[in-house]
């Protein structure tokens, strides 16, 4: 018998909301979140958990153990936030300058409502599922680190299958996620060109690397269209542009940086190999000199191929085909449950969540300090993650 986890869900709304909502108001980043560890241990208490807490970071790992015997899958939640001043006029929105803007604090509290729906069936769960409180999603590596601690073997196996909820403006309560790629790789360029300064009135005195910097911008405009497959695109921002601190001084040097979003290992080897060259080319042929490198931050995010089946599948049966959309394309965001899905097969789902009165086509997106997402999404939301867990153990239960 497969509990109806959606209708169970109902009575744990109030309490999720209530979680959620004290989250909001206070948030914390990166990898230290005392506050928000404390509120979550109070929020598991009772359930009969194994708990261990990280050591590099504020991190919760809650291990349910089934009554039956079976393998082992896990369920991620992130919980750290932005430093944005939040703008979303909400009676609960933060006032310490930083923002749950990217909805970790919904991440949160559904995963708390999914160990309390677990925990209820605990009787009748074939195996074990390994609850991941996760900070410092948000550019820290924070899985990477709760790998490196041990995390997957917390339930003294490696995990079949892990499952991650991510919520983002749409239609609100649809379920959308797509085999293979699901979310870009994040990478940085950095790039210094180095001249010689002097006075802004005598350019042709000095070696002026502004030009040249600016030349390498374009450039590797030309370089992504001009480089790369349609079909395995990359996305290139030059973001950040230093050069002197005065108008009249032509600066001995000039850095920039740009975000570098890749799909493949294929088009991120490229961009390595490529992309410094490129720059120190450029600067060569003007009589100067530029330093630049790649730096690798967070690997594609793929989904397995019959993991994400079974969770299109599982969900359609839980909330109805019309609430289930498989996405035609991946998004070029990035996001640190690559690393777990390296280790493990599984699939990251995105929640639309946009509230009522809000135009899902001009809703704010995530990392907006504007950005509202409807938290009557938590019920849902945690029965999601329970279905996936249950099932995922039931099937293999099954296939023995």
């Amino acid at each position: 018998m497969i509990p109806q986890f959606s209708s169970e869900a109902v009575a744990l709304l109030p309490g999720l909301t209530a979680l959620r909502r004290e989250l909001h108001e206070h948030p914390e980043l990166g990898l230290d979140l005392p506050l928000t560890q404390k509120r979550v241990l109070e929020a598991i208490e009772g359930l009969g958990l194994e708990i261990t807490l990280g050591k590099q970071l504020t991190s919760i790992v809650a291990v349910l153990r089934g009554a039956k015997p079976g393998p082992t899958v896990l369920l991620r939640g992130d919980m750290d936030a932005l430093p944005v001043v939040e703008q979303s006029g909400l009676p609960f929105a933060s006032q310490n300058g930083n923002m749950h803007a990217c909805g970790h604090d919904l991440h949160t509290a559904g995963l708390v409502g999914a160990a309390r729906l677990l925990t209820a069936h605990r009787d009748e769960l074939a195996g074990n599922v390994i609850f991941m409180f996760q900070p410092g999603e948000e550019g820290q590596g924070g899985a990477r680190l709760m790998i490196e601690e041990g995390m997957l073997e917390t339930a003294g196996e490696k995990p079949i299958g892990a499952y991650a909820i991510h919520v983002a403006p749409g239609p609100r309560g649809v379920f959308m996620t797509k085999p293979g790629p699901i979310a870009a790789g994040s990478n940085e360029l950095h790039v210094t060109v180095r001249g010689r300064g002097g006075h802004g009135s005598q350019p042709h005195q000095v070696l002026d690397p502004m030009p040249v910097a600016a030349e390498i911008v374009l450039a590797l405009q030309t370089f992504v269209t001009r480089r790369f497959d349609a079909f395995d695109p990359i996305i290139l921002s030059v973001t950040q542009i230093t050069g002197s601190e005065a108008t009249n001084v032509i600066p001995e040097s000039v850095s920039l940086a740009a975000t570098v979003r890749t799909l493949s290992q294929a088009s991120l080897q490229r961009v390595i190999d490529e992309a410094p060259r490129l720059a120190q080319k450029i600067a060569e042929a003007h009589g100067l000199t530029a330093d630049a490198e790649v730096h690798v931050d967070y690997p594609v995010t793929i989904n397995d191929d019959i993991a994400s089946a079974e969770v299109l599948g599982w969900l359609g049966e839980e909330f109805g085909a019309q609430r289930i959309v498989q996405m035609p394309t991946p998004m070029m965001g990035s996001e640190d449950f690559a690393y777990v899905l390296n280790e493990v097969p599984g699939t990251f789902i995105a929640l639309l969540t946009s509230p009522d009165g809000v135009d899902p086509a001009t809703a704010e997106f995530n990392h907006s300090p504007r950005v509202l997402f409807d938290d009557g999404v938590l019920g849902d939301q945690a029965a999601a993650l329970a279905t996936v867990a249950w099932r995922k153990l039931a099937s293999a239960a099954s296939a023995q």
